[in-house]
């Protein structure tokens, strides 16, 4: 329940902090003369809006990085039970163990450059 709650938040913040910097008005007057960044200025003043802006993406930034932090600490609650599946076929991949190769009757050359090239009917039959 926790966990929807805070990833809607975060989703929210998200695009909060998505509109709040495209409105900020950049050096090359941004999109914020599109989307109407002139009428703000008049309202706010010369560097109102500017001072606003700054403290807005502040303020959306620090609660997008606090938010991602809880949202790591809480976790997803329906990874529990794949986490389990995945401990439980470790567990089992540890209690096989593995038995060491011996007595393989490997030819013993001088010189390996000597050797054989394997013809297509040693590979299967694949060419």
């Amino acid at each position: 329940m926790i966990y929807g709650i805070l990833i809607f938040m975060h989703v929210v913040v998200s695009f909060l902090l998505i509109t709040v910097i495209l409105l900020q008005s950049g050096k090359g007057g941004g999109l914020a003369g599109t989307f109407g960044g002139g009428a703000s200025t008049a309202m706010f003043g010369g560097q109102g809006a500017d001072k606003l802006m700054i403290r807005l993406t502040a303020g959306l930034a620090s609660a997008f990085m606090v938010l991602a932090i809880l949202i790591s600490m809480t976790g997803n609650p329906g990874m529990a039970a794949s986490n389990e599946i995945i401990q439980q076929e470790a567990a089992q991949r540890q209690q096989t163990q593995l038995q060491p190769v011996t007595n393989l009757n490997l030819p013993e050359l001088a010189n390996p450059a000597l050797a054989p090239l394997p013809t297509p009917a040693d590979s299967g039959g694949n060419p």
